[in-house]
C-alpha cells in the first residue's frame, strides 16, 4: 500500500496545478471577453477548458458560459468566429459590426491586448494585496517574532533594538541586514540592544544571519519534503556551521556532489528534534543586479535573520507601488533568461514545462495559501508576457496583424490568416513538446 501515499501526492498537485491555470485563464479570458463587450462585440462562448462540456449556462445576452473536461486552458468564441482562435467565417461575406472581424480596428487590438493586461492586473493586485495586510519591515532594526530555537541557544527578545553587531553600529534595518551578511561566522555573536528604555550587552546564539530555512525550494523532485520551512541547518558533511556564507561555500565547492547535513527541527518537544540528510546541489543560473546570469549550485533553501523584524502598515499607494515593482521584475527578469537560454549563455533546464510548473503549483499549496495565491500572481505575470509573444494564435500574434492592417489599410487575405494560425499552433505544440521532454528527461 506505498503507493497511496504516493497517488494522494500526485492528485494533490494535479488539483493545485489545475487550480492555479484555472483561476489564471479565467481572468484571462474574462479581460478579452469584457472589453469585447464594452468595444461592442458579442461572445457566443466562455470556455474554461476544451474538449466535452461538462457545465453551461446561457445569459441574457447569448454568452454560453461552460466548464470543460480538459482544465488545461480556455477561450472566448466571439460572433462570427469560427473557432476559439479567432478565425473567421468566411472572407467573402461582409462582417457585422458586433462580430470580431467587423468590429473597428481599436475595438479588436483592445479586446486582444486585454487578456494579458488583466493578468498583469492580477499580479500587481496579489502583490499589493499581500503588502497591505502583512505590512512591511520597519526601517528601525527592532526584533519583532523570534523563530523557534534549538534548547541550547540564547536569543534577543522580541522589542530589541538593534543599536550595535560586535561593535558595529547599526542605524537601520538595511544596515543590519548588510552587516549579518558581512559578519564572519562565530558561534556567539555580542548585541547592543535598547530594551525597555534601558541600552545594554547581550551575547545571544545563533548570529544574525544563521543557515535558517526561510524559504525551500518549491519546484525541485530530489529536494521535496527533505526539509521544512524554519528548519536549523547545524553542520555539513561533519563541521558545525554558524553562518549561512558557510553553507554557500560548501554547497559551491561540492559542485553538484553529494552532502551531509544535520537539521534541527521544532516539533511538540522542547528538544526539537535533529535529522541527518543526504543532497545533491543542483546547478543553476541566476538573474544579478547588474544584468545577466551567474552559475551557481543551489540545494533549495533561502537563509535568514535568526527573528523576524517588526512590520508597519503601509497605504494603498506603497502597496501599488510595490505590486508594479514586483510584477515589472518578474517581466523583466523572465525576457532576461529567455534571451540568455536562446543565445546559449544560460542551460534551457531553466525553462519549465507543464511538469515542472505542476509540481511547483503543488508545492506551493502545500506550503500554505499565503504561498500558493504568491505563486498565482508570478504565474499571471508569465502568462500575460507569453500571450504578448507575436507568435500566431497568441494574443502578440493578432496584434501584428492588426499592425499590418493599421500600416496597409487593409486586413491580411483568408488564406494567408489561417496558413499563419496553423504555423502558429504547430510551433506553440513543439514548444510544448521541449518543454515536457526538458522537465522529465533533461532536467528531471
Amino acid at each position: 500500500m506505498e503507493f497511496l501515499p504516493q497517488f494522494g501526492s500526485f492528485a494533490f498537485t494535479i488539483f493545485a496545478f489545475i487550480a492555479a491555470i484555472s483561476i489564471i485563464v479565467a481572468i484571462h479570458e474574462y479581460g478579452h471577453y469584457i472589453v469585447g463587450r464594452w468595444s461592442g462585440i458579442d461572445a457566443d462562448v466562455f470556455s474554461i477548458g476544451f474538449g466535452p462540456v461538462l457545465v453551461s449556462r446561457k445569459d441574457r445576452r447569448g454568452t454560453q458560459w461552460q466548464i470543460a473536461a480538459l482544465p488545461f486552458g480556455g477561450y472566448v468564441k466571439f460572433a462570427g468566429d469560427a473557432d476559439a482562435a479567432s478565425v473567421g467565417v468566411d472572407g467573402a461575406v461582409t462582417p457585422a459590426r458586433n462580430t470580431m472581424h467587423g468590429a473597428p480596428l481599436w475595438a479588436r487590438a483592445a479586446t486582444v491586448v486585454a487578456g494579458p493586461v488583466f493578468n498583469f492586473i492580477l499580479s500587481i493586485a496579489i502583490f499589493a494585496s499581500v503588502v497591505l495586510v502583512s505590512g512591511q519591515a520597519t526601517e528601525e532594526p527592532r526584533v519583532g517574532t523570534l523563530r523557534d530555537l534549538p534548547p541550547a541557544y540564547a536569543s534577543l527578545m522580541a522589542g530589541d533594538v538593534v543599536l550595535a553587531i560586535n561593535g558595529r553600529e547599526v542605524d537601520s534595518l538595511s544596515e543590519l541586514l548588510q552587516l549579518s551578511a558581512d559578519l564572519p561566522p562565530s558561534p556567539r555573536v555580542r548585541y547592543e540592544v535598547l530594551r525597555d528604555g534601558r541600552a545594554m550587552l547581550v551575547e545571544a546564539t545563533p548570529p544574525p544571519c544563521r543557515p535558517w530555512l526561510m524559504r525551500c525550494s518549491r519546484n525541485r523532485r530530489p529536494w521535496r519534503r527533505v526539509w521544512c520551512e524554519g528548519d536549523v541547518i547545524l553542520s555539513i558533511n561533519g563541521a558545525p556551521i554558524w553562518g549561512f556564507s558557510e553553507l554557500r561555500a560548501a554547497v559551491d565547492a561540492a559542485a553538484g556532489a553529494p552532502i551531509d547535513l544535520v537539521l534541527w527541527r521544532a516539533d511538540e518537544s522542547p528538544e526539537g528534534q535533529e535529522m541527518p540528510v543526504t543532497l545533491s546541489p543542483r546547478r543553476t543560473d541566476l538573474p544579478v543586479a547588474s544584468g545577466g546570469f551567474e552559475t551557481r549550485y543551489l540545494i533549495g533553501v533561502t537563509g535568514g535573520m535568526s527573528f523576524i523584524p517588526e512590520t508597519e502598515a503601509v497605504g494603498p499607494w506603497a502597496a501599488l507601488s510595490y505590486g508594479l515593482s514586483q510584477t515589472g521584475f518578474i517581466i523583466t527578469s523572465s525576457l532576461s533568461g529567455l534571451w540568455h537560454m536562446v543565445t546559449g549563455a544560460i542551460s534551457t533546464c531553466n525553462l519549465q514545462g507543464p511538469v515542472g510548473i505542476a509540481e511547483t503549483s503543488g508545492a506551493a499549496a502545500a506550503q500554505g495559501a499565503a504561498s500558493f495565491i504568491w505563486l498565482i500572481a508570478v504565474l499571471s505575470t508569465a502568462v500575460g508576457l507569453m500571450n504578448l509573444f507575436p507568435i500566431p494564435v497568441l494574443d502578440g500574434g493578432h496584434l501584428v496583424l492588426y499592425a499590418y492592417e493599421a500600416v496597409t489599410g487593409r486586413k491580411p487575405p483568408e488564406g494567408f490568416m489561417r496558413v499563419f494560425m496553423t504555423v502558429g499552433l504547430s510551433l506553440i505544440l513543439c514548444l510544448m513538446v521541449f518543454a515536457v521532454f526538458n522537465d522529465v528527461l533533461l532536467c528531471p
